[in-house]
């Protein structure tokens, strides 16, 4: 017997849970080939195949709703559905099959989805709504709208209406959701102008929630710990008095570009006023002042558990200082700044001016809990960092010139710290190089500077 036969003779004689052990061993490259062997072997990939499912069009969705077997579905433990069109259809050709259809098809099978993202480019019929119900085993959720919002909204309606039926959902992304004129009479035809959803009135009442599908109802939703919004219109007065009724653990908040920094900055104010007393990490794009304690809604003060703060690209450089003595009374251990390469000189020398302040105030405890501080530069301001659900790794940007002279400047000015302060104080800067090349005139990023 050829050595060929004795190990095809071996591996036919091993049981089934041996070969699926083996089987789950090897990555999504590994497992392609080896599906292709016989039937037994592709019958025993399957699950592997089907465990992470991208689909990258609408036209793409209707096809994998129409071909997959549906017995297939229950496999899926990660979910990716873009609904944009591959390319425009011709004049005169037929239209294809609604996404809504499609969504409708291929849902109610994902009996094992624990993460699904959606990127609509409009938004799907309410008849969508029930699928997810269906979907016990789900936790994370990311729906970001990829389309025209003037032209082809994504309504807050809907989008609340989802997230409320998911069982068991944990970590909420939203991105570029719509304001309901429902809910925002006030922003129709006011200017600034802000797209508005008009129309969105026959979604059904929720069971939970009633008539009241606005964002800040969010926060009636029991299980969830994880909320992202970004380039979403924070406006809505009802996120300053809605009941919490789930315990949020990380919280990122955005922007709306239709809006003014300051407004931002009053419309984040309000929510962490409301909500901030369980948070235990956030991202912050807009500044924040005192008043952020002034719209408390519990009797400890806002913010008192958290530990981890993030400062996305879009967070004004000149409010580090002000934002950070803010934050002063939570104890933060970490603080992730990133920025745009443009800014990392005015960043670095903004955290000098904040490592001052704790240098002199340090027996008052001044931040006493923060060890460590990461700054990382970005290109392009689409790349503002993500935590929590829906948090991409990216590679980090190279810096280069006065960007890396900065960088080593702040490292320079921890190191002095350290070796100006006390023995009996362990909390003093320690510095973690930033890796320099061969030529010293460059460093990458991110520079972790651990205190």
């Amino acid at each position: 017997m050829s050595s060929t036969s004795a190990i095809r003779a071996s591996w036919h004689a091993l049981p089934v849970e041996m070969k699926l052990a083996i089987v789950d061993q090897l990555d999504v490259d590994g497992v392609r080939p080896f599906s292709k062997v016989n039937h037994e072997s592709y019958s025993m990939s399957i699950p592997f195949l089907f465990r992470c499912v991208h689909i990258q069009s609408a036209e793409a969705l209707q096809q994998y709703a129409t071909h997959v077997p549906k017995i297939y579905l229950r496999h899926i433990r990660q979910l990716t559905i873009c609904t944009k069109r591959a390319k425009q259809p011709a004049r005169g050709s037929p239209q294809p099959a609604r996404v809504t259809d499609a969504l409708c098809d291929i849902l109610p099978h994902c009996s094992q989805l624990e993460q699904l993202t959606l990127s609509l480019a409009a938004s799907p019929a309410k008849a969508v709504i029930p699928c997810f119900q269906q979907l016990r085993e789900l936790t994370s959720l990311c729906i970001d709208h990829c389309g025209d919002e003037a032209r082809s909204p994504l309504s807050e309606r809907l989008v609340v209406s989802i997230a409320a039926t998911v069982p068991n959902l944990r970590h909420l992304s939203l991105d570029r959701i719509t304001r309901s004129a429902l809910h925002a009479p006030d922003l129709v035809g006011a200017k600034p102008f802000v797209p508005v959803v008009i129309g969105d009135e026959d979604i059904p009442d929720h069971a939970l929630l009633g008539r009241e599908l606005r964002l800040p109802s969010l926060l009636r939703l029991p299980t969830l710990k994880n909320l992202r919004i970004r380039d979403t219109h924070l406006g809505d007065p009802q996120w300053e008095c809605m009941p919490v009724c789930c315990a949020l653990e990380v919280l990122d908040l955005g922007s709306c570009y239709h809006e003014s920094n300051d407004y931002n900055r009053i419309c984040t104010e309000r929510i962490m006023g409301n909500i901030g007393h369980t948070v235990d990490e956030c991202a912050l794009n807009t500044a924040l002042t005192s008043q952020t304690f002034a719209h408390a809604k519990h009797p400890e003060r806002p913010l008192t558990k958290l530990r981890k703060v993030h400062l996305t690209p879009l967070f004004p450089v000149e409010n580090v200082v002000d934002t950070l003595t803010t934050l002063s009374d939570s104890p933060v251990e970490s603080l992730s700044v990133q920025c745009h390469e443009d800014d990392v000189v005015d960043m670095c020398s903004a955290l000098e001016d904040f490592l001052n302040i704790r240098a002199e105030r340090g027996e008052k405890g001044f931040y006493k809990h923060l060890n460590e501080i990461t700054v990382t530069a970005v290109s392009d301001l689409a790349d503002a960092l993500d935590i929590g659900v829906g948090s991409k790794k990216r590679a980090p940007e190279v810096l280069t010139g006065e960007n890396a002279d900065a960088v080593r400047r702040l490292q320079a000015f921890m190191r002095d710290l350290r070796l100006g302060a006390f023995a009996k104080e362990p909390e003093v800067p320690v510095v973690k190089p930033t890796t320099v090349n061969g030529r010293g005139r460059s460093a990458s990023a991110p520079a972790a500077l651990q205190l």
